[in-house]
């Protein structure tokens, strides 16, 4: 049998936990009520990836009607060599919002020699799952699975350093169509300054397209992705309290061709109050909240963004029917 901590530091690990955890759901608090007592209710879209909301988006990653995932893997599966060779031996790769991981793991396994792995995400359990199977393939692999939201300076504080080595991030799934355009800008310098010069990044983008075929994969015909929308309002009321009729919301999503955006909302059904720890919200009927956006790009519009954010475009990769393009930038 291991031997155990003495209680004082077992103590002191769990209250370190607990300390975490109350923090976690005082953030999530926060947003909540901030988001709904906009004129134009929001919640934040990083909410919708709980364990069950990440569960669900993995089914959606599978349907006939979303293109995105489908897509993506088929240009990862043409070009894997190409990228493996841009991004080079020794490479520290660093995943923001890594879910599964199962996108990392095939790269992984092309790179020479890889110095380690770095996944980031809000989830510890699909976090945990998935370094114990990389490891059963790639068991001679440095992986530190690092908890938290990649948007906050802490989460990658408690990254260790890896200042020697060639530092590659890699944001694949179009994650970056869910920040505004001017989000988008901040994230990306702010991963441009977290790398040194000559480190890369590879990145995912899902491109403009028919409006036909953009509504279809985000109003799928299985209606998982309703459930994964709704998902935000359970979840809401399991840690905060709150009292969500989910019968009484509806899931939408539409195209907004002048902001180059898919955006998915919750319609109230009818008129309502709702209340969050204590809080009553008002909704009337019709009325939406608005919980993601997915934002299109051109080609040449995304190399402008890449330049005007400390990167360098080196090249990129697409499908035949250019609806997706995965980039490669250094820091310059």
């Amino acid at each position: 049998m291991a031997a155990q901590p003495p209680a004082d530091k077992r103590d002191e690990s769990d209250r370190g936990e607990s300390d975490r955890n109350e923090g976690c759901r005082r953030g999530f608090l926060e947003d909540v009520i901030r988001g709904l007592s906009e004129l134009q209710k929001t919640l934040p879209c990083k909410y919708l990836y709980d364990e069950a909301g990440s569960e669900l988006f993995e089914q959606i990653c599978k349907l006939e009607d979303y293109y995105l995932t489908r897509t993506e893997a088929q240009i990862f599966s043409d070009h894997l060599a190409e990228m493996a060779q841009a991004i080079g031996p020794d490479a520290v790769i660093i995943e923001p919002g890594a879910g599964n991981c199962a996108k990392a793991e095939p790269l992984l396994a092309s790179l020479e020699r890889p110095a380690a792995y770095l996944p980031m995400d809000i989830s510890p359990e699909i976090l945990l799952a998935a370094r114990r199977r990389i490891h059963t393939h790639l068991p001679n692999l440095d992986i530190h699975a690092g908890v938290g939201d990649f948007t906050e300076d802490e989460t990658w504080a408690a990254q260790p350093p890896m200042e020697a080595r060639r530092r590659v991030i890699f944001f694949p799934g179009s994650t970056i169509g869910n920040f505004d355009p001017d989000q988008a800008r901040g994230l990306l310098r702010a991963f441009a300054s977290r790398l040194n010069k000559g480190d890369g990044m590879l990145i995912g983008t899902d491109l403009d397209k028919d409006p036909v075929i953009l509504e279809r994969a985000y109003n799928d015909s299985e209606q998982v992705t309703a459930r994964f929308n709704k998902n935000l309002l359970t979840r809401i009321n399991n840690e905060l309290g709150a009292d969500f009729d989910l019968s009484r919301f509806a899931h939408r999503s539409f195209y907004h061709p002048l902001r180059c955006r898919v955006e998915m909302h919750l319609v109230s059904l009818t008129r309502q109050s709702v209340s969050v720890a204590g809080r009553a919200f008002a909704f009337l009927e019709g009325e939406t909240i608005h919980t993601e956006n997915s934002h299109k790009y051109s080609l040449a519009g995304f190399r402008d963004t890449l330049r005007s954010t400390g990167f360098v475009p080196i090249r990129h990769w697409s499908d035949s029917s250019s609806h997706y393009a995965i980039h490669f930038a250094e820091v310059h």
